[in-house]
């Protein structure tokens, strides 16, 4: 254990049992001189004083957690790099303000969320046909429901992405040597496994045409999975990692499902879906070696998914979703949209401030890329409040069946704060001049704050309409042209 000041959450501690230093320095076995020295971080906590601690007063050893403090201030940095004023707290202030005043750091970040909570909730307004105020208490949808809690929870998919370590280090025991980690053979050891610890067969199912057909079923009865003809090893992989999540994993989930409330029971069951889906994409793509690849190749999406055998949409969703235990990942965002604005996706490992419905700016290069199907297009976006982003995004398709099978086509995007970009090769030769060559974007005209855009649409809610016929900002009735 390193040398651990922790003064404010003993004193915090003391207070709240309505303790003296000299009560709780005789409880501790210890002088009241050294316990004034440690509640004014002129001496370290010691595990010995801690133990002490939990034995005389049962306390959760997690108050006094390192790795709370760092998580916690990972959150801080993200908040206050925020802003026109971003970047003028040093560092040393804010790793102060997460170990000395815990309960400060966190209302800061509780007024964070209620802040961007209320611009999603404007958004919604906004982008309501009518203006129609009563937009904003409209029920979700139980998939939105679902999707909005899986944006707002990282911790479950942590201890999700930890047991999928766990067993694809299992698995890569059965690979042939030299135990290359690739789709074929993963999917080969999980098959095996199915077969050797569930009893369950592993079949393909017949060739066909019809897009409808399930990419997987299992019949209990008969103890089989069959997978949809036509699937890569890494789609293989992935259907048989979901009904491994199922039967290895179902009591955890369980847990997690019964620990949070939810509007409805078919909420629930898409709750249980998801977080299957999430422990099959870390079975794919482990956080380790996905991790150190993702690093080794800069971040390269294409090399990504020639060495992991997966497509572009689903390198993007799943750096989006790892929870890395270390300080030095970087915190991704990803989204995919439809060619009319409609967002189906919306990951992110940090606050995310676009819209959740759609509508968001036209100046975004996710929209962008429709116009340049396949072709990687790269941009630097600034924010409203000051804040710019590295962007990267890419039409995919979605096809299933033979000829004349109908097909869905998405733009995704990945993106991450500017800070980062020297490591992604996608940000070679655009951050030397990052302030020049960003482009202004918001997250919907109705709520967006620029007032020379000549992309606006509307004009942004509670402001005055401009009557200068040479302004550039949204005019009524302007004659076209």
């Amino acid at each position: 254990m390193a040398k651990a000041f922790m003064g404010v959450h003993l004193k915090t501690l003391r207070e709240q049992r309505g303790l003296t230093q000299a009560a709780l320095a005789q409880a501790l076995k210890v002088s009241s001189s050294y316990l004034n020295q440690i509640e004014n971080n002129q001496r370290p906590l010691t595990v010995n004083v801690l133990l002490r601690l939990q034995s005389a007063f049962g306390i959760d050893l997690q108050l006094f957690s390192e790795d709370a403090q760092t998580r916690q201030l990972a959150e801080l940095r993200a908040v206050l790099a925020e802003g026109p004023d971003a970047g003028n707290v040093p560092q040393a202030e804010a790793q102060m303000l997460a170990q000395q005043l815990p309960a400060v750091s966190k209302a800061i970040l509780a007024l964070h969320k209620r802040v961007r909570s209320a611009e999603e909730r404007l958004g919604l307004i906004a982008e309501s046909s009518d203006g129609d105020r009563s937009a904003a208490s409209t029920p979700l949808q139980p998939y939105e429901e679902v999707r909005e809690f899986f944006y707002a929870r990282h911790q479950h998919q942590a201890l999700l992405d930890e047991r999928a370590e766990q067993v694809y280090a299992q698995l890569q025991d059965s690979f042939p040597p030299p135990r290359t980690p690739t789709a074929g053979n993963l999917f080969a050891a999980l098959e095996q496994r199915l077969r050797r610890m569930h009893g369950v067969a592993v079949r393909s199912g017949p060739g066909s045409s019809m897009a409808e057909q399930p990419l997987r079923s299992f019949d209990p009865a008969s103890r089989t999975i069959t997978l949809a003809a036509g699937l890569s090893a890494a789609q293989q992989s992935f259907q048989l990692g979901v009904q491994l999540a199922f039967f290895e994993m179902g009591p955890m989930i369980d847990t997690f499902i019964q620990a949070n409330e939810f509007s409805t029971g078919e909420a629930r069951s898409l709750a249980r879906i998801g977080f299957a889906n999430h422990f099959a994409g870390a079975l794919v793509l482990p956080n380790r070696i996905f991790q150190e690849s993702a690093e080794e190749l800069r971040y390269d999406i294409d090399l990504l998914c020639e060495r992991f055998g997966v497509g572009f949409e689903t390198v993007g969703h799943r750096l989006s979703t790892m929870r890395h235990p270390h300080a030095q990942s970087i915190p991704f965002f990803f989204v995919r949209v439809d060619r009319a604005g409609n967002m189906s996706k919306r990951q992110s490992s940090a606050d995310f401030h676009f819209s959740r419905t759609g509508g968001t700016c036209p100046l975004w290069n996710v929209y962008e890329a429709f116009s340049q199907p396949g072709k990687i297009l790269t941009q630097l976006a600034r924010m409203p409040d000051g804040r710019t982003y590295l962007w990267i995004a890419r039409t995919v398709e979605h096809r299933r069946g033979g000829y004349g099978a109908p097909h869905r086509i998405f733009s995704v995007a990945l993106g991450c704060d500017v800070r980062h970009a020297n490591r992604l090769v996608y940000g070679d030769g655009l951050v030397a001049d990052a302030a020049d060559r960003a482009v202004p974007i918001g997250s919907g005209c109705k709520v967006c704050d620029r007032e020379n855009c000549v992309q606006r649409a509307f004009p942004a809610m509670g402001r005055p309409l401009s009557i200068d016929p040479n302004a550039r900002r949204f005019a009524p009735y302007a004659p076209a042209g």
